[in-house]
């Protein structure tokens, strides 16, 4: 399942949070801030999707993530490269490599990352 993109920016914000009172996150988002009852809705529909956990301290909800951020994206990426990619993780390091504006440094830091993962897939 799939969050919106207002859902993801409020899970950010719990994800660095780790735990968060409504009032957090209200706090937490850049002027003019969301209604609260904006972020009511978000939550609810997060929750539903079981996203989000949360604790009741009398008629205060501790909202706590239920999914890591890791998680969640990495089961996006991996559809990403099945649904647009023909499952091909070549075809999608090339579109990404050659479709965005990556500077030498950031591609010489993208070979040092693979290099290390090849390192360790032979020990």
């Amino acid at each position: 399942m799939k969050l919106s993109e207002a859902e993801e920016v409020l899970m950010n914000y719990l994800w660095e949070m780790k735990t968060a009172f409504m009032r957090d996150l209200l706090n937490a988002y850049p002027e003019p801030k969301p209604a609260p009852t904006t972020v009511a809705t978000l939550l609810k529909r997060i929750i539903e999707k079981g996203f989000i956990g949360y604790k009741e301290y009398g008629n205060s909800r501790e909202y706590h993530p239920l999914v890591s951020k890791e998680d969640y994206f990495s089961t996006h990426v991996n559809g990403l490269i099945k649904n647009f990619f023909n499952n091909s993780v070549a075809q999608f390091a090339s579109f990404f490599t050659t479709q965005t504006s990556l500077s030498e440094k950031e591609l010489e830091t993208l070979r040092g990352i693979i290099d290390t993962e090849i390192q360790k897939k032979k020990k």
